[in-house]
């Protein structure tokens, strides 16, 4: 390692040790009369009252090439802080860039549009501020700034510019520099259906609004088809939110661990776009190269992840049209069982994948158990009882005023239930006793027990932390801990934490607003398996199918399933003792 004494930072041996003022634009970057020229447009954007940022007003430009006549739809990137690029005199000079590069065939025929953050004009004139989104929109983790570009903005302004792109986002990417870096990489990482080219440099990975987690998350989520292109220098900006020169490091560190398409160009920068601006054509042809193929998602194997997703399998689509389904179970044959609470009826999957009706008129069922004689035992919230289903049509009612929501069988016949509304997790025993066992968790949610029945873990829908109670010898709870630490999302409603269910590792799946989570037997998140669909929350999560390596999955209107290389432990058989967790 060779220290840098103008930084004061050590730098790894190959970075380029170039002084800012040697970064020259090359001849990609100059005018070429010879070459088609593409058109550039000027728009203003104002959200409505129901936009995303609502009140907002913005500047975008949107660039045609010369080659796009409005027939094949064309390849589409996006600019944060459009202004800067779309200018044919600055470090950037993108639309010089792209004439000189499509020309060429380095590139397909690409529609930029380059788009100003959103500003909050005052109603005082100049006795007030205007209130200004930038750090709101790019810094911000979560979906927002995503839902906005795809939903509300770019269908107006491709429509403006009477420009088509193409639906395919192996065909599209997205750019930014420093918080426009950081709001590009989000974009596609909430959205990979819309962008899986992400062209970041001096990103804002640091502490401003929560961007100095991204590397973790990188590493504990299941990867994206994304290629990234990341750019800084260790002359980068050393601040209160953080150091943006080892934060990009991390950033860099964690995509390649992860198993993601990833390249970096280190230099002497500071937060500017000298080293950016020159290296830009050469990094939009490893950008867009091979564009036709498509951009694919990694896998470390040595990840997590590694040991619980399949390669190349991916979430099966089973059943959709649900209005409120939830409640999975799994019997020892592999069946799976879930209920819609809006219909009335429970459903059955079998193991080949197919549904169908089990019982209708089941008066409300949210959640579902296996007891150990095989039959079902539902709850059901609005009539505040807890039903066994003995029959094709009929009901034993086991507990009345219960207000149970989700609920597990042990082997033992114990019933474990939540009761959010009073904050409480109770039991109902073999004589029909309900007795209260606990009430210090804010809205109690799924729960499960652990292979070996020993502990009974308690989801908590707007808590961070899944709750581990041991279970005494005469079924009662004690020594509650705030056990499992989820990932929570950008969201002020918490992690939406709710189903639940374990592996025969002891492993715990928890289904969140994220996706699904799941932890080791030592409380830690070890990864985080995708929802099936972007924007939709995850509600309840099992293990099933003929050998319970199945994971099955209720998401909105839809129940879907995914082969693993887990498989379940069904809390009615008989308990059995998994490994020790490495601590």
């Amino acid at each position: 390692m060779a220290l840098l004494a103008s930084a004061g930072l050590l730098v790894a041996p190959g970075v380029r040790a170039q002084q800012d003022n040697d970064y020259k634009l090359g001849p990609d970057s100059q005018y070429d009369a010879s070459v088609p020229h593409g058109s550039v447009s000027k728009h203003a954007f104002v959200a409505g009252p129901k936009s995303v940022f609502p009140g907002t007003v913005r500047d975008y430009w949107v660039y045609v090439p010369r080659q796009h006549d409005g027939g094949k739809p064309a390849a589409l990137m996006v600019f944060q802080d459009g202004g800067g690029y779309v200018s044919t005199n600055g470090s950037w000079r993108v639309p010089i860039v792209f004439d000189n590069l499509i020309a060429k065939g380095e590139m397909p025929a690409t529609v930029g549009v380059f788009v100003n953050p959103g500003v909050l004009p005052s109603l005082h004139g100049t006795n007030a501020l205007p209130r200004f989104n930038r750090s709101l929109e790019y810094d911000g983790l979560g979906e927002d700034y995503a839902r906005f570009l795809a939903d509300e903005f770019l269908p107006e302004a491709l429509g403006q510019a009477k420009a088509t792109v193409s639906a395919d986002p192996n065909l599209r990417a997205i750019a930014g520099a420093s918080s426009g870096a950081i709001a590009a990489f989000t974009a596609a990482w909430e959205r990979p259906d819309q962008f899986r080219r992400v062209f970041s440099t001096i990103g804002t990975y640091v502490g401003l609004r929560g961007g100095n987690g991204y590397p973790i998350l990188v590493r504990k989520f299941e990867p994206r088809p994304l290629r990234v292109f990341l750019q800084d220098g260790y002359n980068d900006q050393n601040i209160y939110g953080g150091n943006w020169w080892i934060a990009n490091q991390d950033m860099y560190s964690a995509l390649a661990w992860a198993g993601y398409e990833v390249r970096k160009e280190w230099g002497s920068g500071g937060h500017d776009s000298k080293q950016a601006g020159s290296v830009f054509p050469d990094a939009m042809r490893w950008l867009w190269k091979d564009w036709s193929s498509g951009v694919k998602a990694g896998l470390n194997p040595k990840s997590p992840l590694g040991d619980v997703l399949i390669p190349g399998e991916d979430w099966q689509l089973l059943g959709q049209g649900y209005q409120l389904p939830g409640g999975l179970c799994a019997n020892a044959r592999g069946e799976v069982f879930f209920a819609d609470m809006k219909q009335n009826r429970v459903y059955r999957i079998a193991p080949d994948g197919s549904v169908g009706s089990m019982r209708a008129e089941s008066s409300g069922a949210q959640s579902l158990a296996v007891a150990p004689d095989g039959s079902i035992v539902a709850t059901q919230p609005d009539q505040r009882r807890i039903v066994q289903y003995t029959g094709k049509d009929a009901e034993k009612f086991l507990a009345t005023d219960s207000g149970a929501k989700d609920l597990v069988v042990a082997n033992s016949g114990a019933i474990y239930f939540t009761d959010p509304m009073n904050h409480a997790v109770k039991m109902l025993d073999a004589k029909g006793k309900v007795t209260v066992l606990d009430t210090e968790v804010e809205f109690p949610s799924g729960l499960c027990l652990t292979p070996d029945q020993s502990l009974l873990l308690v989801s908590d829908l707007v808590g961070q932390l899944v709750y581990s109670f041991q279970i005494q010898l005469d079924g009662t709870l004690a020594n509650r801990q705030r056990y499992f630490h989820l990932h929570l999302p950008d969201d002020p409603r918490g992690s939406g934490a709710d189903g639940v269910c374990v592996d025969t590792m002891g492993r715990l799946y928890v289904a969140t607003s994220l996706g699904v989570q799941f932890c080791d037997q030592a409380g830690r998140v070890n990864g985080i398996i995708s929802k099936p669909e972007p924007g939709v929350w995850a509600t309840d999560v099992c293990l099933g199918g003929r050998n319970l390596d199945e994971l099955y999955l209720t998401a909105g209107d839809k129940v879907w399933r995914r082969k693993t290389k887990a498989k379940g432990a069904l809390p009615f058989q008989t308990p059995s003792l998994p490994p020790a967790p490495r601590l």
